[in-house]
């Protein structure tokens, strides 16, 4: 199964117009990352001071070499904070010292395997029923919501509230409601990763800051459940035998909290919007071995969550044939690797059984490969095949394109509208 591809491809855009947070760019990505791949596959951009590395061999080569690329520029905030909003997160302590995306360090490899073991392929397959119990109880509840009202929308009921649920469970976490969790992660998002007016800054720092001051108290309490990640942490230490810190365990939570639960929504979102589009898919989702799992991974390698990833070069280098010198700050589209059509034979076509679908870039690769993959690849076929059995009769509402998060890093679906056939 295929879907059609376009019957001529759109002009190339000017790359001197490229605004990485406009509508257009948000909306319509595809032919700006065309353009950057053909024209120019490392490309400095004027507006954010990065430099877009574009095509598959090239973001593989950097991610492959931390040595030259490192990493200590991944959570930096995109847009300059304003002193208001520093104050605010300084009243709150909040730091994000090297723990997992951003560390370069020797602490990272032993900080990587804590987090692996949490989500190894032996845990993600005994969590399963824990996620299909919670799918089951969103979707309930989002069916009899449409059997009401004949309409209703699928992210804030199901694909966001799924992954936040699940993961509280997984990792020992109580105490706080997930609407709560939720929106710390997206204002987290948002501030760190967007471009928001000084006044929108001054809304996102205290829950930013409530956030980050709910860790540390977690961190710091000393009564996480045996088992539980917090535990874990309290427990690891570094290379030199010394306990890991409070800052760099909260650090390390805050990464996993905001990747186990706002990225993995926004793929869910994504897959069911694509699914609910494609001509006869959605009947077949329910039923067909295999099928959702590869429909996930063929969104995966076209539509990312994260669509792009930092990295700041160590020594002057050569990359894509041009000369960047120490400290050249990188912008790796992970979007625009899925579709190199070096790699992936015909990329604008949705293709589950694409031979070699499982080289896309869409999780990284080398030593910061995201440790949640198998969690958020099976969360999202999980989801998909259990709405596709429960919810049979619904289709994409007539509304037009949906709104769409526009983060630096991250793209997504904010609305999945449905209405019962």
């Amino acid at each position: 199964m295929t879907s059609p591809a376009p019957d001529a491809a759109p002009p190339a855009p000017p790359l001197d117009l490229l605004d990485l947070f406009g509508e257009g760019f948000v909306a319509d990505p595809y032919p700006w990352l065309d353009a950057l791949r053909a024209e120019a596959p490392v490309h400095h951009d004027p507006r954010t001071g990065l430099w877009l590395v574009s095509r598959y061999a090239d973001i593989r080569r950097v991610l492959l070499d931390p040595g030259a690329f490192r990493p200590d520029n991944a959570q930096h905030a995109v847009t300059p904070l304003p002193v208001g909003a520093l104050r605010v997160l300084a009243r709150a302590r909040f730091g994000l010292p090297p723990a997992l995306a951003n560390n370069g360090t020797p602490s990272h490899p032993g900080l990587r395997r804590l987090v692996s073991r949490f989500f190894d392929a032996r845990r993600v397959a005994a969590a399963v029923p824990v996620i299909e119990r919670i799918t089951d109880e969103l979707l309930e509840a989002a069916g009899a919501h449409l059997d009401a009202s004949g309409g209703g929308d699928l992210f804030t009921s199901f694909a966001q509230v799924l992954p936040c649920r699940v993961l509280m469970e997984l990792l020992g976490v109580d105490g706080v409601p997930a609407a709560t969790l939720i929106r710390w992660s997206d204002a987290s998002l948002e501030l760190f990763w967007g471009r928001p007016t000084p006044e929108r800054q001054l809304e996102l720092a205290p829950l930013v800051a409530e956030f980050h001051q709910w860790l540390t108290r977690t961190v710091r309490a000393g009564t996480a459940p045996p088992g539980s990640f917090v535990a874990a942490l309290a427990r690891h230490r570094l290379p030199d035998g010394a306990p890991l810190d409070a800052e760099t365990a909260v650090g390390a939570c805050f990464f996993v909290f905001v990747a186990g639960q706002s990225t993995t929504g926004q793929l869910i979102a994504t897959v069911l919007r694509r699914a609910l589009a494609e001509d006869g898919l959605w009947p077949r989702l329910a039923d067909e071995p295999g099928l959702a799992e590869a429909w996930v991974e063929e969104v995966l390698r076209r539509e990312p969550p994260v669509t792009s990833w930092r990295r700041v070069t160590a020594r002057p280098v050569i990359l894509g044939g041009v000369d960047l010198p120490e400290g050249a700050q990188l912008l790796l589209m992970l979007m625009g690797s899925g579709s190199d059509p070096e790699v992936f034979s015909a990329p604008e076509r949705m293709c589950p059984h694409r031979a070699n679908i499982r080289q896309h870039l869409a999780f990284g690769v080398g030593r910061h490969r995201c440790p949640g993959a198998s969690l958020a690849r099976t969360e999202a076929a999980v989801a998909l095949r259990r709405a596709a059995r429960r919810l049979p009769r619904i289709r994409p509402a007539e509304d037009g394109d949906p709104p769409m998060l526009g983060l630096l890093s991250f793209r997504a679906p904010l609305r999945v509208a449905v209405e019962q056939r």
